[in-house]
């Protein structure tokens, strides 16, 4: 890979996902599994690293909010800043054969998300705004039930309620990166958290969700802030437009 970036945003954000996530497929290789919690820690640390060095070189003037860096409340007054995950899925990153974990690169301009990339590395795929991807074929057979991205660790109750609503299949993944991308693949048909995140496990995700035509909003149907004061961001609904209105009825009811 060149070491060049592209000059747009969208091109930027693609190519540091990549490179950040080329840097964790190699760290799996050198240091192993036996020591998990070591390879998380390194792979938290080291990501970061690049990401910063990076956006340090090559975007001097902008802000960096990652979930690996101190808060800098200067990125408020900030016209760009980065929010960035560097290894979003941290504990699948650590487990042999889990490929459910990425790399989150946004940029936040001009008070939106303006660009954004997701790096699935262990699935040699990266999704981003510079070519979105095609929207997501429907559903195979009308009246299945609705396929929910849902945590395999800890899915939160909200899911339980609204399956006394509503007809749905929770389908277990790891990351909310890995999540969000397999409604954008149509793997599945969407993902509604309500157990508490922050910006940078959304910001690209949603910025690359929302240039493919999915909806994406608070679990209350409001819009999705970022580079606010305080960055819990904690929940969201990432779905088709289509199934946006059934999916927040039964939520709000």
């Amino acid at each position: 890979m060149t070491d060049l970036p592209p000059a747009t945003d969208g091109g930027f954000a693609r190519w540091l996902a990549q490179r950040a996530g080329d840097l964790l497929l190699k760290l799996r290789e050198e240091i192993g599994y036996s020591d998990p919690a070591a390879l998380r820690k390194a792979g938290d640390r080291l990501s970061h690293e690049l990401l910063v060095a990076q956006l340090e070189r090559w975007r001097p003037a902008d802000a960096v909010l990652s979930e690996e860096g101190a808060d800098n409340a200067a990125r408020l007054a900030a016209d760009r800043v980065w929010i960035v995950d560097p290894l979003d899925g941290t504990r699948e990153f650590g487990e042999e054969g889990r490929a459910d974990w990425a790399v989150h690169v946004a940029l936040y301009a001009s008070r939106r998300l303006a660009a954004g990339a997701v790096a699935l590395p262990a699935q040699h795929c990266v999704l981003g705004t510079d070519s979105p991807p095609p929207f997501p074929p429907m559903p195979g057979v009308q009246g299945e039930p609705i396929r929910l991205a849902a945590s395999r660790t800890r899915p939160p109750a909200l899911l339980a309620q609204l399956a006394e609503k509503l007809p749905i299949e929770l389908v277990p993944m790891g990351s909310a990166g890995a999540k969000i991308a397999a409604v954008i693949d149509g793997a599945v048909d969407a993902y509604v958290h309500a157990g508490g995140q922050y910006e940078w496990d959304s910001a690209a995700p949603v910025a690359v969700a929302v240039a493919t035509g999915l909806h994406a909003s608070r679990i209350d149907g409001t819009t999705l802030e970022y580079n606010q004061p305080d960055p819990r961001l904690p929940d969201l609904v990432v779905c088709r437009k289509a199934l946006a209105p059934q999916l927040l009825a039964a939520i709000n009811s």
